[in-house]
């Protein structure tokens, strides 16, 4: 019996250690693409959250790394992101009445460039835009890191769709 598990645990080894490509887990394809570069996301939108910047970029970042076999660098790659926050908004959605809001509208998108220098026929310059409503009753600083995550999670699975699986 313990012959007969070593064996299948070995010869799955040499399996999965043997698959060559760039498959992820997403079902996108990298080629022959071992590493990407991510630069830092500004923050250009008419209302700016400090935190904002950095939630965008290490989303992306952490997309990248947990569902393609890319080793994330600084400096030259064989892919790289760069963009921007262009949008952060907050917009009356639904009224209630003749002067009261019943719903708003919160929108982040963020202008996206992205090169693969293997295969330039792939580069693109997008811009992704997500939003969620809320109710207008509630406190906008009570929820905002909620939404933006969720918003944020969405936009980063729209980049990653985007550059690998040619969605």
């Amino acid at each position: 019996m313990r012959f007969t598990l070593a064996a299948i645990a070995l010869s799955t080894a040499l399996v999965l250690t043997s698959c060559k490509g760039g498959y992820s887990f997403t079902g996108g394809n990298v080629g022959d693409a071992k590493t990407m570069a991510v630069d830092f996301f500004d923050n250009n939108a008419q209302i700016v959250n400090p935190e904002a910047s950095q939630w965008v970029t290490e989303a992306i970042k952490d997309i990248f790394v947990q569902q393609t076999p890319l080793e994330l660098v600084q400096g030259p790659a064989d892919m790289h992101i760069e963009g921007q926050i262009i949008e952060y908004s907050l917009r009356a959605q639904a009224a209630r009445g003749q002067s009261e809001v019943a719903q708003m509208l919160f929108t982040i998108a963020i202008e996206v460039e992205f090169e693969n220098f293997l295969e330039p026929e792939n580069n693109f310059k997008s811009r992704f835009s997500r939003n969620r409503p809320y109710d207008a009753d509630l406190n906008f600083s009570d929820i905002e890191n909620e939404l933006a995550t969720e918003i944020i999670k969405e936009l980063r699975e729209d980049v990653l769709n985007k550059a690998i699986a040619n969605w």
